[in-house]
């Protein structure tokens, strides 16, 4: 499979990504997926707390174990790789200072660097249960840049919602942890065939100004 390809620009990426059922078994070679995940982690998260634990599934046993907790749908099989994006909503209970070290070499000011050591356990302790909410949002942003990604360097990719939280989890070895919550399970590979883009309804169906009663106006 080549590799050397030149990426898609994002508009291009976003236009022409469709949701693949059916993947070839061509592997995805290590430099693109190094990539992939390198952009893939790039995403924004709440305080940058980077509450995703990202788990690629590529072994035939893991895939066919993913593929029985999510309803033996076969792109999980065929795809080279899944990536199953788990989030931690208590992570930040562990400390936030490699997040702030990282974020002084980087930039950030020792000012900004205090602000954060109080403010978030504040803002996070105030959020209770939404704490899982607000994790699973960065994983989704996460994993829609993985997507887009993907679609850039000729990969194809499936959000898959149809899943069985607990077995997903005792699949990616996290059955015992109350605090991990799975977002989105997401293979990549090269699609076997193409899908026709289904369309969108006119933006007066779900786009609106100001207020859900005024439609948007181009």
């Amino acid at each position: 499979m080549e590799t050397a390809i030149k990426p898609l620009d994002v508009p291009t990426a976003i236009r022409q990504r469709r949701s693949i059922k059916n993947f070839t078994r061509d592997p995805i070679a290590p430099e693109v997926l190094r990539q992939l995940i390198e952009l893939t982690v790039a995403a924004p998260s709440s305080w940058n707390l980077q509450d995703w634990r990202i788990v690629l599934v590529r072994s035939e046993a893991q895939k066919a174990a993913l593929s029985a907790a999510a309803f033996n749908q076969k792109q999980i099989v065929e795809a080279p790789v899944t990536f199953v994006f788990a989030a931690s909503p208590y992570s930040w209970r562990d400390g936030i200072e490699p997040i702030i070290e990282q974020g002084l070499v980087n930039g950030w000011s020792e000012g900004f660097a205090a602000y954060l050591r109080g403010a978030v356990p504040q803002f996070q302790q105030a959020l209770g249960e939404k704490n899982r909410e607000y994790a699973v949002k960065d994983a989704m942003i996460a994993a829609t840049h993985l997507v887009l990604a993907a679609e850039s360097f000729g990969l194809s990719t499936c959000f898959m919602n149809g899943w069985v939280e607990e077995q997903v989890k005792a699949v990616i070895g996290a059955a015992d942890d109350p605090n991990i919550a799975i977002a989105v399970v997401v293979p990549v590979g090269y699609a076997a065939e193409p899908r026709p883009n289904p369309g969108r309804l006119p933006f007066e169906h779900n786009v609106f100004s100001e207020t859900l009663e005024t439609p948007y106006q181009p």
